[in-house]
């Protein structure tokens, strides 16, 4: 459980957008306002939330009206799709992608592009997780570009129904050979 990303909590967002990650942008102060883009929605999201329990969108001048402290907030982002890439330790395993914004869980097998990879790659590394899933979810945006939602490393779920047979062995098989080196890795009793 050494993860940086979800099992840490939100905090992560705040330390990527800081860092100058491509992430939704992502602030926690009201003196931090002026550091969003303009949009006519804000989400609003507990910093200790998973899963968008308690996410609420406000419009454009509430922003400055909220009450900071427990809160995330990020513009609301018009997007094409979702998309997830799927890792087990540090190796690609699989993508799927939400081509309709509406029905986000409606999943489809992806193909990622290399630059699709190369997005994802330095949430891992910035993730230093050893051993385990973790799941990178992105938007694509209307121009085209991929922003970080979500790094998910605690609860991710992983819709192996949706992926071929071949690919759904390679993963059990990936998994149960991390969990072994995770195992040999401790200090026998």
């Amino acid at each position: 459980m050494s993860g940086r990303g979800d099992m840490a909590g939100e905090q992560y967002l705040l330390d990527l957008t800081a860092a100058g990650y491509p992430v939704i942008p992502t602030i926690d102060r009201p003196e931090d306002l002026h550091l969003l883009p303009e949009a006519g929605q804000y989400a609003v999201k507990p910093k200790a939330g998973a899963d968008s329990i308690g996410l609420t969108f406000v419009p454009r001048e509430q922003p400055s009206d909220l009450v900071y402290g427990d809160i995330l907030v990020q513009p609301r982002i018009d997007f094409r799709y979702e998309v997830s890439f799927y890792y087990v330790d540090d190796t690609f395993q699989y993508a799927l992608h939400a081509p309709d914004p509406e029905r986000r869980w409606v999943l489809e097998p992806y193909e990622p592009t290399d630059a699709d990879l190369a997005f994802a790659r330095p949430f891992i590394d910035w993730n230093t997780l050893d051993h385990g899933i973790q799941r990178v979810d992105a938007c694509r945006t209307r121009e085209g570009e991929l922003l970080l939602v979500e790094l998910e490393d605690l609860n991710p779920y992983l819709s192996l129904d949706l992926v071929s047979d071949r690919t759904r062995d390679a993963f059990v098989e990936s998994m149960t050979a991390s969990l072994h080196r995770f195992l040999d890795a401790q200090p026998r009793a």
